[in-house]
């Protein structure tokens, strides 16, 4: 019985998110892979940049979402220029989405230490149903026709930023990609803007502060914000938590950062969810590596904390 109630469970969210549009996948550990949804952060971090992700949602719920993401990018000579390649692949149950995006930014100057940077990106997402499942449900007027796809997609993005606070505003995918039209069915890539922030805090010489957030709006979706703060002690360890205001996923969880050494950095989050789903999961749980060739340290003003 409870697994059928898990297979209901997972039929319905998989015809709310074919019926509506698909998002880009939502992390807790948001700031540090901003450059999947804003390219102007391409090589905002002063070195060759390589971040990989792992986040397992809602666990022990049948067909949560499963995502993994890569990314890399580095300024070049002219340190004005960032580039960028970032690869996403995001299982909601039956269905699949893999995004392929390169990115590039252009920066200037502004004041002491700031730099105000343009980006755009530019690739494919490719959008497709498990063979078995498609087999299943061949009847169902919701799956039927849906095709297997790679669909092209521009985005653009500004970020300014200084040692000590950022600020983003961007939209990664500007065209709307209809996924399937016959039998007069549709599915949109919606228009989705993402807005960051962030300060650091400098409360003594071995301890700083540092909230963010990330304030989502998509078309016909409601707001999602991101709330998250963190306490980082003698410029090694992050501690802090993170609340998700949605009216469909809201959740509140932890996280826990180790800069093991100049080069590596190793990080975990969990969420719980605060939503009707609490009741059938255990959780979500998320896994952060960055690995950062400092092969430009001479051109390092400060340390990085976003």
């Amino acid at each position: 019985m409870k697994r059928i109630k898990y297979n209901i469970l997972a039929i319905a969210l998989l015809a709310c998110t074919v019926s509506v549009a698909q998002q880009l996948p939502q992390f807790t550990q948001y700031m540090y892979n901003t450059i999947s949804v804003n390219p102007a952060y391409a090589g905002s971090r002063e070195a060759l940049s390589i971040v990989g992700l792992h986040r397992s949602q809602w666990v022990g719920f049948d067909g949560g979402p499963i995502t993994q993401t890569l990314s890399i990018h580095s300024p070049l000579r002219n340190d004005r220029i960032g580039l960028g390649l970032s690869f996403i692949e995001d299982d909601l149950g039956p269905e699949n989405f893999t995004y392929l995006y390169g990115d590039f930014s252009y920066a200037i100057p502004t004041g002491k230490d700031g730099k105000l940077a343009f980006g755009v990106k530019g690739g494919f997402t490719q959008y497709s149903l498990d063979s078995d499942f498609r087999e299943s449900e061949s009847q169902d007027p919701l799956i039927y026709g849906i095709a297997n796809r790679w669909s092209p997609n521009i985005g653009l993005g500004i970020y300014w930023s200084t040692n000590k606070w950022y600020l983003g505003l961007s939209t990664p995918r500007v065209l709307n990609t209809d996924r399937n039209t016959e039998e007069g069915y549709e599915a949109l890539e919606r228009l989705s803007y993402y807005f960051t922030g962030g300060y650091v805090f400098g409360l003594s010489q071995t301890l700083k502060f540092k909230p963010a957030f990330m304030i989502k709006a998509t078309n016909g979706a409601p707001l999602s914000y991101d709330l998250t703060a963190n306490f980082l002690f003698n410029e090694k360890l992050w501690l802090g938590g993170s609340y998700r205001i949605n009216e469909a996923t809201g959740a509140i969880g932890g996280i826990i950062d180790f800069q093991i050494s100049r080069q590596l950095r190793v990080g975990y989050a969990y969420e719980k969810p605060i939503s009707d789903i609490s009741r059938y999961t255990n959780g979500t749980h998320e896994v952060l590596l960055m690995y950062e060739f400092k092969f430009m340290s001479n051109k390092l003003k400060s340390p990085r904390y976003f």
